[in-house]
């Protein structure tokens, strides 16, 4: 399964009124492991970035003057989405303003749902923690994902920090890092907890529980048949066999 974790930077916050992409980051996944494989560009938006955004991620227009349009890596960015699962924070917002770019390029039009899949990571983060704070350095706070970096939002440090979250939320986090020696490292370690834990040759030992272990198990499993209105899915399977 190939997923693409991804995070845009704005001029402003609303795609209808004409503003413009002006970051954009994305990790690769292939089997929740991430491949080292990334997509990140500066844009020019070719007008003014509002105060309020420029106060969140600290992106002058000046700063863009020479970087490109997005028309200019538009077929590099759609062959790196195409048939991926996108993975955003908050999809409808980020969603919206690939779509509005997309629409501004000549040609047949391209949305984002021809592409890919979208997964919202903050519909998903609503669902498990409802009633507390689901933004992204609650979440890093909430799976300990080091965020000490953040000081502006970054589509590309964001993204980074959503794939660790997201991979901690949905079960079997991978730790991704943020430097390539420390990803290399944490790689290198997980091979060898690996190979470590291959069976060995030759057939396991089968050791019996004792008499007591045994009256424990059956004792544990009425509290479970109880509590489930007489059903347990062990004893069933116990049965079955």
């Amino acid at each position: 399964m190939r997923q693409i974790v991804l995070d845009t930077e704005t001029t402003g916050l609303e795609a209808l009124q004409g503003h413009r992409i002006i970051e954009i980051g994305g990790v690769e996944l292939v089997n929740r492991r991430p491949t080292g494989r990334h997509f990140h560009r500066y844009l020019n938006p070719e007008r003014d970035i509002d105060e309020g955004a420029l106060k969140v991620h600290g992106i002058t227009r000046a700063r863009l003057h020479c970087e490109p349009k997005f028309r200019e890596i538009a077929t590099e960015l759609i062959e790196f989405l195409r048939g991926a699962e996108l993975v955003i924070h908050n999809a409808p917002f980020d969603v919206g303003f690939l779509n509005a770019e997309f629409e501004r390029l000549p040609g047949e039009r391209v949305t984002v749902a021809q592409l890919c899949t979208v997964v919202d990571s903050l519909a998903l983060a609503r669902q498990m923690h409802p009633g507390q704070r689901n933004g992204l350095d609650a979440l890093c706070k909430r799976y300990n994902v080091d965020n000490s970096g953040r000081e502006l939002h970054g589509a590309l440090l964001d993204s980074q920090l959503l794939a660790e979250v997201y991979l901690a939320m949905t079960g079997g986090q991978v730790v991704l890092g943020l430097g390539a020696a420390k990803g290399a490292a944490q790689a290198a370690r997980q091979d060898s907890l690996a190979i470590s834990a291959l069976r060995p040759a030759g057939p396991l030992p089968v050791v019996a529980p004792t008499v007591e272990e045994a009256a424990a198990h059956e004792a544990f499993l009425d509290l479970i048949a109880k509590s489930a209105k007489g059903r347990c899915l062990w004893r069933d399977g116990q049965k079955a066999s």
